[in-house]
């Protein structure tokens, strides 16, 4: 097996140097086969975008003897073009002062690349100069990886107006192409989100946006007869490879094709062990904050149903949950259903890499505990539920809740009390239906183990009240037929003590 390429993103690199490159060159060959110029992709982060790029520039580049042995090679007439490549990644951008003064430097590096001397003044005139200079050659490529970087690092509350500067600056850049289109062959633009009032979106109406297009749903992300192919898996119904398709696998962005994450495989089969690569390389600070700030109820994202407004556009002024957690790569599509009156996605997390790693730092962010605390107590609320031990699952959440510091507790909201327990629940391993749907309404939980499932319910009051409401919209009823020993359970929240003060089980007889 070659070398594997590690935080490399650069092609010639990787061919050269005796790198695996998993072939994506058909996919590539299908953007101007079909004569399209402007394109959009959007992907969360570390999933092959400056690859991609780097792809394509060498093949505008006419670099075909790199690419000897790859799909593409003979099928395609290797002509040079001028190539402009733009990338944000570790330039500085904290101000308007730093972003105009890095877009600077960029034009002027590739017009000292092919040694062009700009005469004009002010970025946008000088980007329009460097194109219609390199066009005297031939038509210019414009390539741009992470052109949205500027404005999505400083999209936290206290620094939106940083964000909104960066957003105009870079409005007035992108819209250079517009104006450029006699000069330009090929434009193709990279991000992780899409931003409607940049002008990249706004002016360049023909841009064809390929994020949720089939044709190009494996461009990026290693497909199951890669990983098998270029990778040393012990065989496709081994319990290796389900391991490895339960951690990694699961993204879509078209709802029937899947990958897996490249950069975590990559880790993985350098590593030989299970870890949560990819979210250990961006905890999503911001995203987790926003959730307990607005208080939104985190057991929806394991199952989460939009329309296309949701993939269409991103503002920095009113950003939504759910378009948030699937342009940053924590949700994925799993199904759609297209009908005459569009399409509706069904989104959850990809994997258990991301499930259970976004779980944990929201549970920790929840209560302030330690990842070994809290392994401590999720072993001890497994255990007791297993066991049926109710008294000893009830006072180890009460003992958790008495401990969360007054500062970071969200009172007289139930939701809040119910996020901290399914939490605790799925992160022990408990299968658990949040909110689980019946013909009569919606229980808040429905816990499962092996011999028992708990019908839970709660109610800021009594747990009397909560044991009334399980039995009148009789919750209990999709599970008659399951075999096992159904406990209603109904939970009493008091808060001003800001703690489960009271549990009420009751077995039920079949």
């Amino acid at each position: 097996m070659k070398n594997l390429p590690i935080g490399i993103h650069t092609f010639s690199d990787l061919i050269t140097q005796n790198y695996l490159y998993v072939d994506k060159t058909r996919d590539i060959h299908n953007l101007f086969a079909r004569g399209g110029k402007y394109y959009f992709l959007s992907r969360p982060r570390r999933f092959g975008k400056s690859l991609l790029i780097s792809t394509l520039k060498e093949i505008f580049s006419g670099s075909k003897e790199l690419f000897k042995g790859l799909w593409i090679y003979d099928k395609i007439d290797w002509k040079t073009y001028p190539v402009i490549h733009i990338d944000f990644l570790g330039l500085k951008y904290g101000n308007k002062e730093e972003l105009i003064e890095t877009i600077e430097y960029l034009i002027a590096q590739n017009a000292a690349l092919y040694e062009i001397k700009l005469k004009e003044n002010g970025y946008d005139k000088r980007f329009r100069e460097l194109i219609a200079e390199l066009s005297k050659k031939n038509k210019v490529v414009i390539l741009v990886d992470e052109y949205d970087k500027p404005i999505i690092d400083f999209v936290e509350k206290n620094k939106k107006d940083i964000a909104s500067e960066n957003r105009d600056i870079l409005r007035n850049f992108y819209s250079v192409i517009k104006g450029a289109d006699e000069y330009l062959k090929f434009a193709f633009i990279t991000g992780v989100s899409k931003f409607s009032k940049v002008s990249v979106f706004s002016v360049l109406n023909n841009l064809n946006d390929i994020t949720l297009d089939e044709k190009y749903a494996t461009m990026m992300g290693y497909t199951e007869e890669e990983l098998l192919h270029y990778f040393p898996v012990p065989g496709a119904h081994s319990e290796t490879m389900d391991k490895i398709r339960t951690w990694y696998n699961g993204y879509s962005w078209d709802g029937k094709r899947f990958v897996y994450n490249p950069f975590s495989i990559l880790l993985y089969f350098e590593k030989k062990a299970f870890a949560d690569y990819w979210f250990a390389t961006g905890t999503p600070t911001f995203l987790i904050k926003t959730i307990r700030e607005k208080d939104i109820p985190v057991m929806e994202f394991e199952k989460v149903e939009a329309d296309t407004t949701t993939f269409e556009s991103f503002e920095i002024e009113h950003m939504e949950i759910t378009s948030l957690l699937f342009q940053t790569g924590y949700l994925t599509i799993k199904g759609k259903d297209v009908t005459d009156d569009g399409t509706i996605y069904q989104l959850s997390y990809p994997n258990k890499e991301v499930r259970e790693s976004f779980l944990k730092h929201l549970l920790i962010d929840f209560t302030e505990k330690r990842s070994i605390e809290s392994l401590k107590i999720l072993r001890k609320l497994k255990s007791s539920l297993n066991e049926n031990r109710l008294d000893i699952f009830f006072t180890t959440i009460k003992s958790l809740f008495a401990s969360i510091p007054y500062d970071i507790f969200i009172q007289h909201r139930e939701g809040y009390y119910h996020t901290i327990i399914y939490l605790l629940l799925r992160l022990a391993g408990i299968t658990i239906q949040p909110e689980s749907e019946s013909n009569i309404g919606r229980v808040d939980a429905v816990a499962e183990t092996e011999t028992h499932i708990y019908i839970i319910e709660f109610k800021i009051g009594t747990s009397e009240e909560a044991l009334k409401q399980i039995k009148e919209k009789k919750y209990y009823e999709p599970y008659l037929s399951s075999g096992k020993v159904i406990t209603l359970l109904g939970i009493g929240i008091d808060p001003e003590q800001r703690n489960i003060t009271s549990y009420l089980p009751e077995q039920l007889t079949q």
